[in-house]
């Protein structure tokens, strides 16, 4: 620690808090702030609801002022850290915020930095108890160390991170706007394909083109943890294109027998019939050899050319637009929708020749290659950019700025 720093414990610097009953006045307004009202991405309060003192939830206790300094001490590594603005100034917040207000010779807008650090951030992992909803107390809070130089060197330092800062958030938007640049480059070529009709084109449904299999329902009583048996492919390990196997089920491999058909082959399209569609987009993929061998379960739908139908070409069309509106038109159920084999069956399209089929395919494996380098550099800028904004709050409270 640098000359003229103390250690202190957040407690020792901050002041006393306010509570408040807005139940007492029924009919007097207010703003509420819930700890989902904090976005851990931009650090600011994103949305608040305004409420009556009749209607206010039992964790609707807190009075905070401007510039006090919020931090959710349910879920604490979420890291949903805010300042409050002005016009939130006199309002409430809920109980599962720590309201930090700090003392005169302390500012706010250090401490904010300070709560963003990976060393506080690490204790609060390691202090939080609970499985479903992990937490950490006040006193948690208040028993951290933290280093407090002079008021003059907290201002200096505060006006470092904040140029420095500033420009990662410039950077780290260009990052993510070419990011999306990329992505919307093949999505719109991808769209182009499937929107015209070429010579030698015809109407036809997938169910004319495909042989379409529903996975079996195998009894979750009899899987297996053991990496000597069969994987089961369920709709949790399909993603946007990808298959992902961190959350494996598997078959034992003596009892195989009888269930030769569902066993999954390289080339193989496979779509989620339940929740098919969520925000990130369709749950499709196309098994390869290393994903082999694995057995289909239902609600999972196989599907597989019928010979004049390129299974790639297949893949790229049932990640169209066109597929995900006629998916999301026909899906049925609230909580869970879903889709059967035949309307997955019904989906109308152009199809081309099989040596176009081929042709498109190469130009689309091609551009989605270039798609997926350019968001490779992207993401390592952005992890990049992390990094720096971990370094540099490191070196801002160990006295090296």
């Amino acid at each position: 620690m640098r000359k003229g720093w103390e250690a202190k414990t957040l407690g020792d610097v901050l002041v006393k808090t306010e509570t408040s009953d807005p139940t007492r006045l029924p009919q007097a307004e207010f703003d509420y702030i819930d700890v989902s009202s904090v976005s851990n991405e931009t650090l600011t309060i994103q949305e608040t609801q305004r409420l009556k003192g009749g209607d206010a939830p039992s964790r609707a206790r807190r009075l905070v002022n401007a510039n006090d300094v919020l931090f959710a001490t349910i879920r604490p590594t979420l890291r949903r850290i805010a300042i409050v603005p002005d016009g939130l100034d006199g309002q409430i917040c809920s109980t599962g915020y720590f309201v930090l207000r700090p003392q005169l010779q302390v500012d706010y807008r250090f401490i904010f930095y300070f709560l963003q650090t990976d060393d506080f951030m690490l204790k609060m992992e390691k202090l939080q108890k609970g499985a479903s909803y992990p937490a950490v107390t006040d006193g948690d809070v208040r028993a951290q160390e933290i280093p407090v130089p002079p008021l003059s060197e907290q201002h200096r330092i505060i006006g470092i991170l904040d140029e420095a800062f500033e420009g990662l958030v410039r950077a780290t938007a260009n990052a993510e706007q070419n990011l999306r640049n990329a992505r919307a480059l093949f999505e719109s070529h991808l769209q182009s394909v499937f929107s015209q009709r070429g010579k030698g084109w015809v109407d036809t449904t997938l169910g004319a083109e495909v042989n379409l299999l529903s996975g079996f329902p195998f009894k979750s009583a009899q899987y297996t943890d053991s990496e000597k048996d069969i994987c089961l492919l369920r709709g949790d390990n399909i993603v946007q294109g990808l298959l992902r196997w961190d959350d494996v089920k598997r078959w034992p491999v003596c009892d195989t027998a009888g269930y030769e058909s569902y066993q999954l082959s390289a080339g193989d399209v496979v779509l989620a019939m339940d929740r098919p569609w969520v925000k990130a987009g369709l749950k499709r993929a196309q098994i390869s050899s290393d994903d082999l061998p694995c057995l289909l379960v239902q609600r999972t739908a196989r599907l597989r050319g019928n010979g004049s139908l390129n299974n790639r070409f297949m893949l790229y069309l049932i990640s169209s637009d066109a597929f995900s509106r006629h998916i999301l038109g026909v899906q049925t159920g609230i909580g869970v929708p879903h889709i059967s084999g035949q309307q997955i069956k019904d989906f109308k399209f152009l199809k081309p020749p099989l040596e176009e089929q081929r042709h498109i395919v190469d130009e689309l494996d091609e551009l989605a290659a270039e798609t997926q380098r350019l968001e490779s550099i992207c993401q390592q800028k952005l992890a990049a950019l992390g990094e720096l904004k971990k370094a540099l709050l490191h070196q801002a409270f160990s006295g090296n700025l």
